[in-house]
């Protein structure tokens, strides 16, 4: 059996897979690392060894990093650039503005907020966080009720026209926001939750981005690690887990959801895959314009997701995937209720 974990970890960078979002250029490795959990909270404990996998990912051609403002808030910024600073003419970041954050202090009022003046300011801060003078791709987080989308796209429409920005988009959004910003500006790609466990794109998402010819970066493509297999009914989770109030993480969700990952073991055993690998493999299939977004803490992990490369699902199997999930009724929301109100998911 061909064992995927491994084999990423001698991928060179010329010789990784590339896809192209939007219709502006934008081309990137065909899987992204998210840095969001390198540095969620103000202090990072292990920021030296998270550099040190944020460079190891370079050099295994990985060319795709993504962070944002709030993530701290600031501290993610400041710790990806660092990282990639002596690196820049060979990677692609993003970042995101659109939480109200205060550009002084950090302190995050918990609300929304794409004022231009306020993107304008977002982005001052993170390119001097990022130690560049450029961002490759800056998304709005989430959308803001408040200004027009039309007001956003023109805003970033400026920071693209002064060399500040090279790519526009979108995080979260619905088809009616991402048609009227794209008229504006066009979009490069959409960041939006997509997995086997979380389709709701496909109804009315990904047709919407397959018309105008924009690029979908699914983040949490492993299902916050459900679906790499590695979570069962009795894995605790420390007491600061998200997860731990995930209604899809309940100990009764997980015994239902559990025959998700039972298909994609039995997948696997074909291709010498972990079920990480299948799932990742199997968003890959979907479009030629979809970048996985994953995180991970450990080297062994990202080399195993990286495997995912190395996998081709055949039509049986996909047409296998397809009918077997279409029998699962994943059990529980994929976040507390509270954070899908306030996040306007």
């Amino acid at each position: 059996m061909l064992n995927n974990s491994t084999c990423a970890a001698s991928l060179k960078e010329d010789q990784m897979q590339k896809r192209k979002l939007g219709n502006g250029g934008l081309e990137v490795s065909a899987l992204a690392l998210g840095c969001m959990g390198y540095g969620k909270a103000r202090e990072i404990p292990d920021r030296k060894e998270m550099i040190e996998l944020i460079r190891k990912a370079v050099e295994r051609g990985v060319d795709f990093f993504d962070t944002a403002e709030v993530y701290g808030p600031f501290s993610n910024e400041e710790m990806v650039g660092e990282a990639l600073a002596p690196l820049r003419n060979q990677v692609k970041i993003a970042t995101k503005f659109g939480w109200d954050v205060d550009p002084d202090t950090g302190l995050h009022h918990g609300g929304v907020n794409s004022k231009p003046e306020h993107i304008k300011t977002a982005l001052e801060g993170s390119l001097r966080r990022l130690k560049t003078d450029h961002v490759d791709l800056l998304y709005q987080h989430r959308v803001d009720p408040e200004v027009s989308m039309e007001d956003v796209a023109g805003t970033v429409k400026e920071l693209i026209q002064q060399g500040k920005v090279h790519h526009f988009g979108l995080s979260e959004a619905g088809a009616r926001s991402i048609r009227r910003a794209h008229a504006v500006q066009p979009v490069a790609a959409l960041q939006s939750e997509y997995s086997l466990w979380t389709r709701e794109p496909e109804h009315e998402i990904i047709p919407t981005l397959q018309e105008l010819g924009i690029g979908l970066v699914p983040y949490s493509p492993l299902g916050k690690g459900f679906l790499t297999g590695k979570i069962n009914v009795d894995t605790a989770f420390d007491t600061a887990d998200l997860r731990n109030r995930i209604p899809r993480f309940s100990p009764e969700a997980r015994q239902v959801n559990q025959a998700l990952v039972d298909l994609l073991r039995t997948i696997g055993e074909r291709h010498g895959a972990t079920p990480a690998q299948i799932a990742l493999a199997w968003l890959l299939a979907q479009k030629p314009w979809i970048v996985p977004l994953f995180g991970t803490r450990k080297l062994d992990r990202f080399d195993e997701n990286l495997g995912s490369l190395s996998v081709t699902l055949t039509a049986g199997d996909l047409d296998e995937i397809e009918t077997v999930a279409s029998t699962i009724k994943i059990e529980g929301a994929r976040y507390p209720e509270e954070i899908l109100r306030r996040s306007g998911l």
